[in-house]
């Protein structure tokens, strides 16, 4: 287990009658990509939320290097140590960015949170840079940024507490597709200069093919394919994992009849 950073075994969730996550294990080494993909419903958010604490688990456990994730914690200081560990960039980072809060204001009560006797200046200007923003944005508001810049704040918001995993829950979906580019561009970059993992929620097969190693299929719950990026979209072995594939708009798409053979799983 010391080889990876990150690893789940058997997570449940229930909700009423609805299994959200049933039975879903999987592991992430140290430095690695793991893409969850799989339709609205399908589980991916829900597994990503029980990951970083944000929900419960009815059963099934949470490894970070190697050491079990606590249910629950007591005192802000164990509060804090498990924020460190698992850390989640989520869709919106306008919603997730206090709108009357500097940049620089945010990643300082961040530090002072989490490193009181840190030199928070010299931190701060070292995320910006790490993030591709430079000190020019410190003095900003969100509303004074674009959207890729944003999400670029958000990022360095994680980072600065070095965590050992970053979730990045559909991270890149709500940007132009060049800025996407970008932001992909720049996490790939952050991911060889430090040893984090990174755990991609996405429903974009493209954003999976270009940055993840493993990949991992979802649907009502359940894993139903998983293995090498690569390998998986090359020759998928289930028929939801082809369905998805087909499902991306392309010369010859018949999306009549990719709805009919999605009634017929």
């Amino acid at each position: 287990m010391s080889e990876h950073v990150l690893q789940t075994v058997d997570l449940r969730r229930t909700f009423g009658t609805v299994r959200a996550v049933d039975g879903v294990s999987f592991t992430l080494p140290v430095g690695g990509s793991l893409g969850i993909v799989g339709e609205s419903g399908s589980g991916k958010t829900t597994t990503a939320r029980i990951v970083v604490g944000l929900e419960q688990a009815d059963a099934g456990e949470v490894f970070v290097r190697g050491r079990s994730r606590p249910r629950g914690v007591r005192g802000r200081a164990q509060r804090l140590a498990r924020a460190r560990e698992v850390q989640m960039v989520f869709q919106d980072p306008y919603l997730s960015l206090d709108p009357r809060t500097s940049v620089e204001a945010v990643l300082r009560e961040t530090l002072r949170l989490h490193f009181p006797d840190m030199n928070h200046a010299r931190r701060v200007c070292e995320l910006l840079d790490q993030v591709g923003l430079g000190t020019r944005a410190a003095d900003a508001l969100p509303r004074q940024l674009s959207g890729g810049q944003r999400q670029r704040v958000a990022i360095a918001r994680a980072l600065a507490v070095e965590p050992a995993v970053l979730v990045l829950d559909e991270a890149v979906a709500a940007l132009d597709v060049s800025v996407q580019a970008q932001v992909l561009n720049l996490l790939a970059d952050i991911r060889q200069q430090t040893s984090i993992g990174y755990l991609f929620i996405t429903h974009d097969l493209g954003v999976v093919r270009c940055v993840t190693d493993d990949v991992i299929v979802m649907r009502h719950g359940s894993v139903v394919e998983a293995g090498a990026t690569a390998e998986v979209l090359a020759a998928p072995q289930h028929p939801y994992t082809r369905l998805l594939l087909e499902s991306v708009p392309h010369p010859g798409w018949d999306p009549e009849r990719i709805a009919s053979a999605r009634r017929a799983l």
